[in-house]
C-alpha cells in the first residue's frame, strides 16, 4: 500500500513521498531541497526511486542534483517541452503520458499558466492530484510565464476531475488564500467554515494539504468564474466582461496587489 507523506521545506515549501514501506521504496513529487528528503528518506529506511518535477522553478528543483547523487539511477521525470530548465533530468513526458513510480500510473497534465512547463501529475487509482503552483488551498499560482487564458484553461481541466480528488498542492499559502477569497466572496458560507478549520490547523502547525477539488470548487475563487458573486467583484476590479478568462484575470490581478 502506498501512501503520501508531505515533507515541509524552506519556510512554506511541501515536497511529497509516495512511500512504499511494504517494497521499502519510494518517488518524490518536487525536491525544493535534499536535506529534509534525505532524512525523511532515512529515518523510514527508503530507498528512492524517482522524482517528478512540476516545473523547473528553483523552490522545486532545487535538491534535485544533490537527491540524483545519493541515488544512483534515479529516475527525474518531468515535461519535455521543459527538459533543458529540469536539473538532471533522465526521463521526459508530454501531455497525457504515463509513468510508473513505486507500482502506481502517474499522468503528467500540462498545466500552463505560471509557467509554460507547469505540470500536475494525476494518480487516478488513488484519486491523487499533485498540483505544484498551479493550484493551491483556496487559490492559485501567479503568471510568471503564461497567460490568464491558459492558467483559467488549466484550472477548467482539474476542476473537471472527480469531486473527492484529493489535491496535494506545493506551498502552505492555504490561510492567507483564504483570508483574500473572503474579500472576494464575504457570504460565502462555505469559504467561512473553511478559513475557520484552516486557522485552527495552522494554530496547531498541522499542514492543510490535502483538500479536495469538491472543497476547491466550492471556496477556491479562480475556480468560481461563473459564480455571479465572483463575476461582480471581478468587474468591481476591471474586469469589463463577464467570461471566465476576463473573471479569472481580474480576480487574478487584485489578489497580486492585494
Amino acid at each position: 500500500m502506498v501512501e503520501v507523506v508531505p515533507i515541509p521545506c524552506f519556510e512554506d515549501n511541501y515536497a511529497y513521498l509516495l512511500v512504499d514501506r511494504a517494497a521499502g521504496e519510494t518517488a518524490v513529487v518536487d525536491a525544493p531541497e535534499a536535506e529534509p528528503i534525505l532524512a525523511a528518506l532515512a529515518e523510514r529506511s527508503l530507498r528512492l526511486t524517482a522524482l517528478l518535477c512540476t516545473h523547473h522553478h528553483w523552490d522545486h528543483v532545487g535538491g534535485n542534483e544533490a537527491l540524483a547523487a545519493a541515488f544512483p539511477g534515479l529516475d527525474v521525470v518531468g515535461l519535455e517541452s521543459d527538459a533543458a530548465r529540469i536539473p538532471g533530468i533522465t526521463r521526459t513526458l508530454d501531455d497525457g503520458a504515463d509513468v510508473e513510480v513505486v507500482g502506481l500510473r502517474a499522468t503528467c497534465l500540462h498545466t500552463p499558466g505560471h509557467t509554460v512547463g507547469a505540470v500536475c501529475f494525476h494518480v487516478a487509482a488513488k484519486g491523487w492530484l499533485f498540483t505544484g503552483d498551479t493550484l493551491f488551498g483556496g487559490g492559485c499560482g501567479r503568471l510568471f510565464e503564461g497567460s490568464a487564458e491558459q492558467m483559467q484553461a488549466s484550472l477548467a481541466r482539474l476542476a473537471a476531475l472527480s469531486g473527492d480528488t484529493k489535491v496535494w498542492f506545493a506551498h502552505e499559502y492555504t490561510a492567507a488564500n483564504l483570508r483574500f477569497a473572503a474579500r472576494v466572496e464575504p457570504d460565502n458560507p462555505a469559504l467561512r467554515g473553511r478559513y475557520e478549520r484552516v486557522r485552527r490547523q495552522r494554530t496547531a502547525g498541522v499542514v492543510t494539504c490535502p483538500s479536495t477539488l469538491a472543497e476547491e470548487r466550492a471556496t477556491n475563487p479562480f475556480l468560481r468564474w461563473h459564480e455571479p458573486t465572483v463575476i461582480d467583484a471581478a468587474r468591481a476590479h476591471g474586469a469589463t466582461g463577464d467570461t471566465p478568462t476576463e473573471v479569472f484575470a481580474a480576480i487574478r490581478r487584485w489578489k497580486d496587489t492585494a
